[in-house]
């Protein structure tokens, strides 16, 4: 069969088909400070998942509160997203960058030393705008830092590698400084995580441009709430129902400030997501995936630890545990993919690794009440090499054939359908679950089954829909030559500080 190929181009002004995997000190300092604020952000949700419990007997909450914590964070996290990496766009990279790393360890702090509940999910939401500012600046350095080619291709396989033994090593991390130092222990960890990054900012990264380009502050206040506004509706939906007053009147306004954005976005001289990024099949096909992996994965994630601990009798310690071959399987795989890329392209590891994550997930049907661990392990290590392909692709397609000075905004936006993936994924899996369960010893195991094959399935669909936008295209075919991206304006473009402007 022919081999699949896809343009992997994002920066016009870098040479096409640059062959070299040379990687300077420079640049392996500003992977280490990059990929460290994704620890930051990633490793705080996991290391503060392993403490939920024992924040809810300190403050003498309900699950219902406690679960805020969590929530919280994904409202402002992805809600901000888009302005965040338009800030970064127009702003400059690294001031976006450390402004967002520097507002998560304030929030961190506060949240260590909160008297209350209250004070910590506030804490908690402020994180989440941390987060979305440093976020999309950071996948815009990493274009910035590493030029295109193999260089690129093997940092996008570290930079995706990191994230996932973040998660698995977080959950444990977070049992062990809950068990020994108690909960406020892992806000203080973050603290620490980031005053490293940032203590290593401006020597490491470049210091890039700033536009005088306006910010579209009315398509950043209508954008905002819609999606703030979308998480907290799926959220209040899998919790109160779909027919509750809590979740029916946030997602229909939710819809109504989205068309209200995409209308105004449509008018604007200089929108605040320029509609011509989604030319390119390879970033809508990036979003798609982006959104299939997450709603696919996040809800595995979601299902196992309550199989494990409700079901098997599993602690939470155990859980993490086991799914730590995972985390250290995509480290290694990622790495591989990232080293592949250039030669096989994106859309193979996109289009062929999504059903790979189905199929592992699918294997945990035939889990029952008593099911060992070894029975589990296949499904997970089969899951494990299906993200360790679409994930790193995913990364590299959403900027491909996007101009270098909105790869902020552009990396915003694949985030964005991260997120919505998740929170849909999630609460659609959840409905599917609890219409699954029967009575029984085993109606919840039912119920989970269900929701398995719900997300199997969706992954086959995910698969063929990014097969139809990248052959639609003509850009991914057999040995297709890579087409530079048109280099975008730059109006009143100056230096963020003195000295040397881009790399």
């Amino acid at each position: 069969m022919p081999r699949l190929e896809i343009d992997v181009t994002t920066n016009p002004n870098e040479a096409v088909g640059d062959t070299s995997a040379t990687v300077t000190p420079r640049q392996w300092m500003a992977l280490f400070v990059i990929a460290g604020a994704f620890v930051l952000d990633v490793s705080g949700l996991a290391v503060l998942n392993a403490a939920l419990p024992a924040i809810g007997t300190s403050f003498t909450i309900d699950d219902s509160t406690l679960q805020w914590a969590m929530t919280s964070y994904a409202v402002t996290f992805a809600g901000f997203l888009l302005l965040g990496g338009r800030l970064a766009d127009v702003k400059g990279r690294r001031p976006v960058f450390i402004a967002g790393v520097a507002l998560f360890c304030v929030a961190a702090l506060v949240g260590a030393m909160a008297p209350n509940a209250l004070v910590l999910i506030l804490a908690r939401a402020a994180q989440g705008l941390g987060a979305a500012l440093s976020g999309p600046a950071a996948l815009a350095l990493l274009t910035e830092v590493f030029p295109e080619g193999p260089a690129r291709n093997r940092a996008m396989g570290i930079y995706t590698a990191v994230a996932a033994a973040s998660f698995s090593g977080g959950m444990i991390l977070g049992g062990v400084l809950t068990q020994l130092l108690g909960w406020r222990s892992t806000f203080i960890f973050s603290v620490v995580l980031g005053v490293a990054v940032l203590a290593l900012c401006k020597v490491a990264l470049p210091p890039g441009v700033r536009n005088d380009r306006s910010l579209d502050v009315p398509g950043a206040v209508l954008v905002t709430l819609g999606l703030a506004l979308i998480v907290f509706g799926l959220t209040r939906g899998a919790e109160v129902g779909w027919g509750d007053a809590t979740t029916v009147v946030p997602l229909v306004v939710a819809v109504a400030l989205l068309g209200a954005f995409v209308a105004w976005e449509r008018r604007v001289a200089e929108p605040l997501v320029p509609f011509s990024i989604f030319g390119g099949a390879p970033v809508r096909a990036a979003a798609l995936a982006a959104f299939t992996h997450f709603a696919s994965v996040n809800s595995m994630l979601f299902f196992a630890p309550l199989y494990m601990q409700n079901v098997l009798g599993y602690s939470p310690l155990q859980s993490g545990l086991a799914i730590v071959p995972m985390g250290l399987s995509v480290v290694i795989l990622s790495n591989v993919t990232g080293r592949l890329l250039h030669r096989v392209g994106q859309g193979p590891f996109m289009i062929y690794g999504m059903p790979l994550i189905g199929l592992g997930i699918l294997t945990w049907m035939w889990t029952g009440d008593d099911t060992s661990y070894w029975l589990l392990l296949p499904g997970i290590l089969i899951m494990t090499l299906g993200q360790a392909t679409t994930f790193p692709a995913l990364t590299a397609a959403s900027l491909t054939g996007v101009p270098q000075p909105q790869h902020g905004i552009a990396g915003a936006v694949n985030v964005t359908a991260q997120q919505i993936g998740s929170s849909v994924g999630i609460a659609a899996l959840v409905a599917v679950a609890a219409v699954g369960t029967v009575p029984g010893p085993s109606g919840e195991v039912a119920g989970y089954h269900l929701a398995y094959l719900t997300a199997a399935i969706g992954t086959v669909v995910g698969s063929v829909l990014m097969a139809i936008v990248l052959r639609g295209d003509g850009r991914a075919r057999p040995h297709a030559a890579a087409v530079p991206a048109a280099p975008a304006e730059q109006p009143h473009a100056r230096p963020v500080e003195s000295g040397t402007t881009d790399r």
